[in-house]
């Protein structure tokens, strides 16, 4: 008896519905997925509804988002090996970093049910619980908080640790915490991975310090602008700084040397004058001076006449200091940085 060869048929919806998911993956820069996992229905759409203009959420079963990012390919289909559980697929035109930190922004606190494990250490912290007294202290003592009775209310006397990041929530434990409100874990959608213009990023890349990571560049920005300006290597950003250390340096070469410069004379008398009114001072025969230098004193040292001058050199000494003393400088060099930065993570 020969066998006859079966072809699978796949259905007409299950084509659709792969065709519209490549066309999703296809309308945005970056692709990626997240678990929805015990998210309940209303709080998923109210998500959805706050994401709406910077990023969309597309479900389907994983089969059919699998076949879909492997239909797409170009790198994309790295991204089957997280669809797993309750997962659903977020496409956006914003840098991965930005839409990581739109759905940790989103994450809201919700209650935690008995079978669950404690995302973190769960404390119930010291103070008045607000119940009345009665058999609640001994559930509190029993889940291991340090609780007791006093001025006709219920207290907890101390932060207790009732459970340990890791562990399985029991029955009595979620009951205590529904009572006191408490709600020890975050309900969002959970980025797994992201990929965009041919890289894929994970959580712990995308997680950042943005304040830190700007002032990293900043300080980057001034140590590069101080090295430019002592290693006399003009760019676009030193190059008015070190004209204005040059010319503050010529006129001090000028001032030393006694050159006749119309930069400079004007100096240079005022230094001749303070000169010989410290010699003045100095004879004790008034009638061997001139009249105008009898019963003179010496004349404070004259300042370089040319304001402009000291303010280059103010600002070329500034432009030579450690790149942690230049904050200012830093600031006006990397603010379109800064910007760039602002706009990079949302």
């Amino acid at each position: 008896m020969s066998s006859v060869r079966k072809t699978e048929t796949i259905p007409e919806w299950k084509r659709e519905e792969v065709g519209e998911l490549v066309e999703f993956i296809d309308s945005y820069q970056s692709i990626g997925i997240v678990g929805v996992a015990g998210i309940p229905s209303r709080q998923l759409q109210a998500m959805r509804r706050e994401l709406h203009g910077s990023a969309a959420v597309r479900m389907s079963r994983n089969t059919l988002t699998n076949r879909a990012l492997e239909e797409v390919d170009d790198g994309v289909e790295a991204l089957t090996e997280y669809v797993s559980g309750q997962v659903a697929l977020v496409g956006t035109n914003d840098n991965p970093f930005g839409l990581f930190k739109q759905l940790e922004a989103s994450k809201t606190p919700a209650p935690i049910n008995a079978g669950e494990v404690a995302p973190n250490d769960i404390v119930i912290p010291e103070g008045d619980t607000g119940v009345d007294p009665g058999p609640f202290v001994g559930e509190l003592q029993t889940v291991g908080a340090a609780a007791r009775i006093q001025d006709g209310s219920i207290k907890v006397t101390e932060d207790s640790t009732v459970l340990e990041e890791g562990e399985v929530v029991d029955d009595d434990l979620a009951n205590v915490l529904v009572e006191l409100g408490i709600e020890p874990k975050e309900v969002g959608l959970d980025l797994r991975a992201v990929y965009s213009e041919g890289v894929l990023f994970e959580p712990d890349e995308l997680e950042l310090d943005v304040d830190e990571y700007r002032a990293d560049i900043q300080s980057a920005a001034a140590a590069a602008r101080n090295l430019s300006v002592n290693a006399a290597y003009p760019t676009a950003a030193t190059a008015g700084i070190l004209l204005a250390k040059a010319s503050g340096e010529a006129k001090s070469v000028g001032l030393f040397a006694e050159i006749e410069s119309p930069d400079v004379v004007p100096d240079l008398i005022g230094k001749a004058d303070a000169q010989l009114r410290a010699l003045a001072t100095q004879i004790d025969d008034e009638e061997a001076l001139p009249e105008e230098l009898q019963g003179v004193e010496t004349a404070p040292a004259t300042e370089p006449a040319d304001d402009d001058a000291d303010e280059e050199e103010e600002q070329a000494d500034e432009a030579t200091e450690d790149a942690e003393e230049t904050d200012d400088d830093a600031d006006d060099d990397g603010g379109d940085g800064g910007d760039g930065l602002g706009a990079m993570f949302g």
